[in-house]
């Protein structure tokens, strides 16, 4: 019976990686998602949060209204000002709605909110991507001080409850360029659960018979590192970076709702989550609305890096 590798361990294969190679090839990945319709709907949920993002400018113009735009009209100012209409104001000219008391359109910010939300989380993935994968190798391979080194700095920063220090450090700085600081905060705290899978794995992979021929053969430590270990790697950064994505989205919108994150007037989906819950019980589409999309983009991601994940656990059982 074969078992399914987890995220820590190697495949046991007779033949490394190839350097041009994949532990999961493209076309088997896709096969899983397009035979799978939950995984489809995902995609296409995705496909148009991205979209959104991308095109925001242009889909803000063609609704006839911007994220800072405000519109008195459709708000009751002797009602405290509650959006005029049912469902929290939706009509043909505010497709989802008004924010209360601004009349802000509810549609342009969830729009931009995607923007912030996706650049943030990408930007984050990719930066701890490149640390965890860099520290963790050299660590793994180097071993001596340099994994001294490194898995120290790993354990000191796995040891702050990570959300609470991220308030208190994001709180003391300016306000200024805030998705930058978020970035590196986040990423800050990401990177040391990335290189201790990594370390681990090229551990692993340095005493194997395709390292020592290529240190036989001539080979400097860096070329062993980046052109025959890293290839064999791909499968688990590849699955580690994809489920950290809607981490990041979500650790972006928490941060956002308490305070310290996108400031305003810089749409956010956790900042329209927090603004909304003092009028959840008289405009709950205020509310409902940004927590849906923040919800299923999580849950699309989620559900997406586990089909991955499984494509990629089906090639490495396959080798």
């Amino acid at each position: 019976m074969t078992t399914t590798p987890t995220l820590l361990e190697v495949e046991e294969v007779g033949t490394p990686v190839a350097a041009g190679g994949s532990p999961a090839s493209a076309r088997r990945i896709l096969r899983i998602v397009t035979r799978d319709k939950g995984a489809l709907a995902c995609v296409l949920f995705l496909a148009i949060v991205v979209l959104m993002a991308v095109a925001a400018p242009l889909i803000t113009k063609l609704s006839g209204w911007g994220p800072y735009a405000f519109d008195s009209a459709a708000i009751d100012s002797s009602l405290g000002g509650v959006p005029r209409g049912a469902l929290g104001g939706i009509s043909g000219e505010h497709w989802f709605g008004v924010e209360p008391q601004n009349g802000r359109d509810l549609f342009a910010r969830i729009v931009y909110g995607a923007r912030v939300s996706i650049t943030i989380s990408l930007s984050a993935t990719v930066l701890t991507g490149v640390l965890g994968v860099v520290l963790g190798m050299l660590a793994g391979f180097y071993r001596g001080w340099v994994d001294q080194v490194i898995s120290r700095v790993m354990d000191f920063l796995m040891a702050f409850p990570a959300l609470i220090f991220m308030i208190a450090i994001l709180s003391s700085l300016p306000a200024g360029n805030r998705p930058v600081l978020l970035v590196v905060v986040i990423s800050a705290f990401g990177w040391p659960y990335l290189a201790r899978v990594i370390r681990g794995q090229t551990m692993t992979l340095a005493g194997r018979e395709f390292v020592e021929a290529a240190r036989a053969s001539g080979a400097k430590d860096l070329q062993v590192v980046f052109r025959e270990i890293l290839p064999n790697l791909r499968g688990s950064i590849v699955v580690m970076t994809t489920l950290a994505i809607p981490g990041y989205i979500g650790t972006e919108a928490g941060l956002s709702f308490l305070g310290v994150g996108v400031s305003p007037p810089t749409a956010s989906w956790g900042q329209m989550i927090s603004s909304s819950v003092s009028w959840y019980s008289v405009d709950p589409m205020f509310f409902a609305i940004p927590g849906a999309f923040l919800f299923l983009t999580v849950l699309s991601l989620t559900v997406l890096g586990d089909k991955i994940r499984t494509a990629i656990d089906q090639g490495e059982a396959a080798s």
